[in-house]
């Protein structure tokens, strides 16, 4: 029996055909990961880093919450693999558009997190009784404090103390009205589904804020304006973020932000999995990446905010070390108040309430 002849190749055209094999097989198993998150959340050199770590390609659209919704309701749940909304924009998302799946805790590094925000970002962005969201970047507004002119303020109702050598400010919107709430031993969040308490709590406030306004120099609108008000010592105190707090402070040593004593009003932006991911290995290595504590501290530079990365602090430059840890101990951090989802309604009740408060003689 004649067997078949072989055909023979060149030692040239053997390597060719190896080398196009290899870049074959490279373009079918290579992943992209379609990232949908906010501006400054993933810089160039984490997202190399990453890229070089993981031969994982990364594709970056910044967004915002509402276009977030807006992009992944339009497609179902499509076009990205890891999404950022806010903890307080997912649960009602889900429930309205069915945009997102469960997040599986077992493929997270939680041990990275900061238990705290971990357990807040749970418990709000859970529907049905499974998990939607884990925290990422997180930041709070609390007081704004000119510690040689105020030194007495330590929460949002110390505001009105009339002994203060100047005048103070703060905005006429909710979180003001959430703020002197937990300030005057109130639990707002408690109260979210029961309308009744909620407008018990929220005449109590609006009592404390007429009595208030002889203290007040102005009710900010803008962050800028807010941060020249103190610059130019217009303002002794104030409500405001922490951001601001930090920026202010690189100028003017006596002035920094101060975690309130009943707690400072928090948000998380998340990591949530669109419905429709096609690279969900990639997400999970994406999240458990950025939470690296160094890596982490990259991205808080890069946004202007912190992670729940626990021990990331200790890895930014040594100014916003200092202010961070000058303005949040452990205890402080795990006293904050996260906001949780909004339930319909509620802010025509807190909006009538500051137009009352705004318009006290």
């Amino acid at each position: 029996m004649t067997r078949p002849l072989k055909k023979r190749f060149s030692s040239t055209t053997s390597l060719a055909l190896t080398a196009g094999l290899t870049l074959l097989a490279a373009s079918v198993h290579a992943e992209t990961l379609r990232l949908l998150t906010w501006g400054g959340y993933a810089p160039d050199e984490v997202v190399e880093q990453f890229e070089k770590e993981t031969g994982i390609d990364v594709e970056v659209t910044t967004s915002n919450n509402e276009d977030m919704i807006s992009k992944l309701r339009a497609t179902g749940g499509a076009g990205f693999d890891l999404a950022q909304p806010s903890q307080d924009r997912i649960s009602s998302a889900q429930a309205d558009f069915d945009i997102y799946k469960p997040i599986d805790l077992s493929k997270i590094k939680t041990e990275q997190m900061t238990a705290s925000m971990l357990e807040a970002t749970k418990t709000n962005t859970s529907f049905q009784g499974q998990v939607y969201g884990v925290p990422h970047i997180w930041g709070t507004s609390g007081l704004i404090v000119n510690k040689k002119d105020a030194a007495s303020v330590k929460d949002y109702t110390d505001l009105c103390n009339d002994k203060l050598s100047g005048p103070v400010s703060y905005r006429l919107k909710r979180p003001t009205l959430i703020g002197f709430a937990f300030a005057m031993g109130e639990d707002p969040f408690a109260a979210y589904n029961n309308p009744e308490r909620y407008q018990q709590i929220l005449k109590k406030v609006e009592d404390k804020l007429i009595s208030c306004k002889p203290k007040v120099k102005a009710y900010w609108d803008g962050n800028d304006e807010l941060l020249n008000l103190i610059r130019s010592g217009e303002v002794v105190a104030a409500m405001g973020w922490d951001a601001g707090g930090w920026k202010l402070n690189s100028d003017n040593k006596n002035i920094n932000f101060v975690a309130p004593k009943s707690g400072a009003l928090g948000w998380i932006d998340t990591f949530a999995l669109p419905r429709k991911t096609k690279a969900e290995d990639a997400a999970y290595k994406w999240i458990n990446f950025v939470m690296q504590p160094k890596v982490a501290a990259q991205i808080a530079e890069s946004a202007g905010n912190f992670t729940a990365s626990e021990g990331a602090d200790e890895f930014v430059n040594e100014t916003l070390k200092q202010q961070y840890q000058d303005s949040f101990s452990k205890e402080d951090v795990d006293n904050i108040k996260w906001y949780p989802p909004v339930p319909a309604g509620l802010e025509d009740l807190e909006g009538k309430v500051l137009d009352r408060v705004k318009a006290a003689g």
